[in-house]
């Protein structure tokens, strides 16, 4: 009786090892849902957030988006990889060789010239002259040749791309690049972006115009998915070559004939 009650009253004991298994299955579990969630919260994107009041840099955001998506989406054309879309910086560069030199003038005007002076005085004019020339020729190729272009691209090149794109409805793509144009409006809700052939005389174009408020929310977080999917599409119409008719001409269908007076 007396071995029975000790045998009743002290449990059997596990082996460390069967011990140390349950812990494992206990925290494997634990481990998958923490894996679960870190890619979770990989998945979420990071919505950037803006001063909807604040106009300039509103059409900044959108410029942005809208050069990104043309040299960058992977999406862009219908086509695939094959046409693949390079920025022509050959006029960026001539404006950063323009600006650099105007600052060579005017840092020696400022620096170099201020120790002997009046006897420098005609060096030193000459130097304030350049950089205000400089200056002005910028500020003319900004007003006259870029206008609202935000970026130009180099002619499809690529024999594959090419082939596709002229079956697709656009036999020009090869000669010409393509100039991006952007106008948002002062006062105005509209933001417009204008894809037309670089360097042609009355080129063909396509337009898309679009409400700001289709790609930011009240508290100003900007949807910039939203966003390039609608310049894809836009670009998809400008490779398959479905131009949009030029407003003088939209501008004089509309117009109704004049009726004929009663004799």
């Amino acid at each position: 009786r007396i071995r029975s009650k000790i045998q009743t009253c002290h449990p059997t004991h596990e082996h460390p090892t069967d011990t140390m298994a349950k812990k494992n299955k206990k925290e494997e579990p634990a481990e998958e849902k923490e894996e679960e969630e870190e890619e979770v919260v990989e998945e979420e994107m990071e919505l950037l957030q803006v001063d909807v009041g604040d106009v300039i840099k509103v059409k900044q955001i959108l410029d942005e988006t809208v050069a990104g998506t043309i040299t960058g989406s992977e999406d862009l054309s219908a086509h695939g990889d094959k046409v693949k879309i390079l920025e022509d910086y050959r006029h960026d560069n001539i404006k950063l060789f323009l600006m650099a030199l105007a600052c060579v003038f005017a840092s020696i005007a400022q620096f170099g010239l201020n120790t002997d002076f009046p006897n420098n005085r005609l060096w030193l004019g000459v130097c304030c002259a350049s950089y205000f020339c400089l200056s002005g020729i910028l500020q003319l190729m900004m007003t006259f040749i870029d206008k609202d272009c935000i970026m130009t691209t180099r002619p499809v090149t690529d024999p594959e791309a090419i082939k596709a794109i002229k079956n697709g409805g656009n036999k020009e793509m090869d000669k010409y690049g393509i100039r991006v144009r952007t106008q948002f409006p002062r006062f105005s809700e509209f933001y417009t972006v204008i894809l037309e052939f670089q360097g042609k005389e009355n080129s063909e174009f396509v337009k898309g115009t679009w409400s700001v408020g289709h790609f930011f929310d009240v508290d100003g977080f900007f949807d910039e998915e939203g966003m390039q999917i609608e310049i894809e599409e836009l670009y998809q119409r400008f490779e398959a070559g479905k131009f949009d008719k030029p407003e003088a001409e939209t501008k004089g269908a509309s117009k109704t004939k004049p009726s004929k007076k009663n004799d």
